[in-house]
């Protein structure tokens, strides 16, 4: 019985999910933010070490967790009928237990992230976790019931997971450093480029799960998307958002084509922009449940490989000056 608590509760907190916040944040450190210090011309020290990373990836993990938890926790009517065999919370952890667990791991998370604002003496850390567990508890209870803005939220703090790791390594008094602001600039452009793509990206999935989870969110008054603008139009903004990121997809290898980035380029093709393309077809094509389900499945593979394409950017670290 305490294994099946055990496994319910992994499910519960969604640690596939979990495992893709920590590699993202892990790929971001050593693959973008170490290579742009330590491979410039001198070499430059930054702020953030293993250790501080590991924390912060530590503290992301807990307050996602939470977040997934809690998420449950007030769903639990609509996920009876959008897909009761995944029910987790009360049919084997009681709902006393789930809100529990969700304090207990927001806390921990907000925690080290003010320890992190103290050791590297950035407030902000401390102050941004805070605020996500907020929007995280205030998407669960009121946000996701509204149009297009838990769509936006969710989106943020998906993109937000890659920012942080900018925030971290931002302070005042070293930012004015001529030096050190050359590496950071570089971060800040890295950064912005992974995060806008986990923006997009995530939008997308999260109006394509609202298009699979039509028939719960409708009886229960939700006013998502399709509820309101139709399936329709919910097809026709999904497809807009991925045919902008397509174009600057292809805008993208265009521009690195000029420092002979074959690797990059050639990945980047096969493993995102093809597959975008065959989302944005079959968007059309899907009518039920199990269809949007399956492209769900497809957008989160699409990021999973955005986010990989990391690892080649850190064989091509010999440009920086």
């Amino acid at each position: 019985m305490k294994s099946n608590a055990g496994f319910a509760f992994l499910r519960l907190i969604r640690w596939p999910n979990l495992l893709f916040i920590a590699l993202t944040q892990w790929l971001f450190y050593y693959c973008i933010l170490l290579p742009s210090f330590y491979n410039a011309i001198p070499p430059r020290e930054n702020i953030l070490k293993p250790d501080d990373c590991l924390l912060l990836i530590i503290s992301s993990i807990l307050i996602a967790a939470a977040g997934y938890i809690i998420n449950d926790y007030f769903d639990l009517r609509i996920d009876r009928i959008n897909k009761p065999e995944k029910i987790v919370v009360e049919k084997i952890i009681k709902r006393r237990w789930a809100i529990i667990w969700h304090w207990i791991l927001s806390s921990l998370g907000v925690i080290i992230g003010f320890y992190l604002s103290w050791k590297l003496r950035n407030i902000f850390i401390g102050l941004s976790n805070l605020a996500c567990v907020l929007l995280l508890w205030f998407y669960s209870t009121t946000f996701k019931k509204k149009l297009l803005l838990g769509n936006i939220l969710i989106s943020f703090l998906t993109a937000w997971v890659i920012l942080v790791m900018y925030l971290c390594e931002f302070h005042v008094h070293r930012f004015i450093n001529p030096e050190y602001h050359a590496s950071l600039s570089r971060v800040y452009k890295f950064a912005i480029l992974y995060a806008s793509f986990a923006f997009i990206i995530s939008l997308v999935r999260e109006v394509v799960k609202d298009m699979e989870d039509l028939e719960g969110d409708a009886r229960y008054g939700r006013r998502t998307m399709p509820v309101v603008w139709g399936m329709n139009a919910s097809r026709l903004f999904a497809a807009t958002w991925l045919m902008m990121l397509l174009i600057a997809l292809v805008g993208i290898q265009f521009y690195i084509l000029q420092y002979r980035w074959w690797l990059v380029v050639v990945f980047s093709t096969l493993f995102v922009i093809l597959p975008v393309l065959r989302v944005i077809l079959k968007i059309y094509k899907a009518n039920d449940s199990a269809d949007f389900h399956k492209l769900s499945g497809m957008i989160k593979a699409i990021m999973l490989m955005g986010i990989l394409s990391m690892i080649l950017l850190k064989i091509y670290t010999s440009w920086i000056e």
